[in-house]
């Protein structure tokens, strides 16, 4: 089967697909992953197929740098929107000679391209978008709005997601030779259809709600493909070597407004709790290298994080599942979108202390939380427990039997 992926976002957007897609090549399908061109080499690299669409997803995030958690969303989303024409026609040109199209939640334009190209979909998700009574959409907020609000809620935020392209939209069904459709009804269509979607977490760690329907599956983590030839730079092995094993701090791809002033308060934080710190650069080039602290650029998740004392991150879903995965306590310091609620399953789950949004980060703060998250065993046991329930899960059956059912 040649299934081509549409993945739209950061790098937490893009490579749990690419792993999933390694799984699918293993499988005997064909796997193209359609997404920017900056993910070129970490597609490839995993001897998948690539295509190219359009925009700069880092440029935009670093474009909003400190604007704010719900204001930096809405202007990406615009700016995301504006090309929503180039994104579908770069999708439609991806998808042709395909046999299954995957769909990540902002490649949903992928959706007008199957159906315009008479092609089966479902979507690939990494956070609960399906509307449910048992929680508030996870996109938005943590704080439970009522049975009956959690519900409308998140069907709004699905239809005003939907906005900004409207426009893009109209003009790509039209070239597809497809009849307008307003957004409202092709979200109950894609209901009344029962359209598929595999959501791609375990349900240990968010159990699936008791209202979804039966065409939403909870299939498990997806992981990243890490390279069989992979070998850590000698200053890292050096420092990882030369005393206890030291916290990470990373906040992936999102921005801020001052990289020296964040490097300095993990210094400082550090310094507080009284451990060594491997502090990834990411996107926003943060630098803090001193005696215990290291700065390092790009290193798989699931290579470095078995042997540290603790994580602290953005608390991105896909971070999220490389911290669970590795049995290592969390520190959750989330920024937006979806990162409150993974922060707050953490704190569920036992594998971690009370979050520190980062809106309201210091280093007395984070130096705090960092030595209690070491310092009670709890942490550590549960994360240890969590770690072993998800080493017996494989995320990819439930996309291969959909995908199955599909064509």
């Amino acid at each position: 089967m040649r299934i081509v992926t549409l993945a739209v976002g950061s790098r937490g957007d893009v490579a749990p697909y690419v792993g999933l897609g390694v799984r699918l090549s293993e499988a005997g399908h064909q796997v193209t992953i359609a997404t920017h061109a900056f993910f070129e080499t970490m597609v490839a690299g995993a001897g998948l197929g690539f295509a190219a669409l359009p925009l700069d997803t880092r440029e935009e995030l670093m474009a909003r740098a400190g604007s704010g958690s719900l204001t930096g969303i809405l202007a990406v989303n615009r700016s995301v929107g504006a090309q929503a024409l180039p994104l579908g026609r770069a999708m439609a040109e991806a998808a042709r000679g395909a046999d299954a199209l995957l769909l990540t939640p902002a490649g949903w334009i992928g959706g007008h391209v199957a159906e315009g190209l008479g092609l089966p979909s479902l979507g690939a998700y990494l956070q609960p978008m399906t509307p449910t009574r048992e929680f508030p959409p996870s996109t938005v907020t943590t704080r439970s709005l009522g049975a009956w609000g959690n519900r409308a809620a998140a069907r709004a935020v699905l239809e005003w997601g939907q906005q900004p392209y409207k426009n893009g939209v109209r003009a790509l069904r039209a070239e597809l030779g497809l009849p307008p459709i307003g957004h409202r009804q092709w979200l109950r269509d894609l209901d009344a259809a029962r359209w598929p979607i595999c959501y791609g977490y375990s349900p240990h760690v968010v159990p699936p709600p008791a209202d979804w329907p039966s065409s939403c599956t909870t299939a498990g983590y997806w992981w990243p493909a890490l390279s069989p030839d992979f070998t850590a730079p000698p200053e890292l092995a050096a420092f990882l070597e030369a005393g206890p094993p030291p916290v990470y701090v990373g906040f992936g791809s999102m921005p801020t407004r001052d990289a020296r002033a964040l490097s300095s308060l993990v210094r400082d934080a550090a310094r507080a709790a009284g451990v060594r710190i491997v502090l990834s650069a990411g996107w926003a080039g943060l630098d803090a290298s001193g005696d215990d602290v290291l700065t390092i650029s790009e290193v798989p998740h699931e290579w470095l994080f078995p042997r540290l004392a603790a994580v602290v991150h953005h608390a991105g879903a896909g971070t999220t599942a490389a911290g669970l995965r590795a049995g290592v306590p969390a520190v959750p310091v989330p920024v937006m979108v979806d990162q409150p609620f993974w922060s707050q399953r953490l704190v569920r789950l036992g594998v971690a202390p009370a979050a520190v949004p980062f809106r309201r980060l210091t280093a007395t703060r984070l130096g705090a939380a960092i030595h209690e998250a070491i310092a009670e065993p709890a942490y550590r046991q549960r994360a240890a427990e969590i770690a072993a329930i998800l080493s017996q899960e494989d995320g990819t059956i439930a996309v291969l039997k959909a995908l199955n059912n599909l064509v």
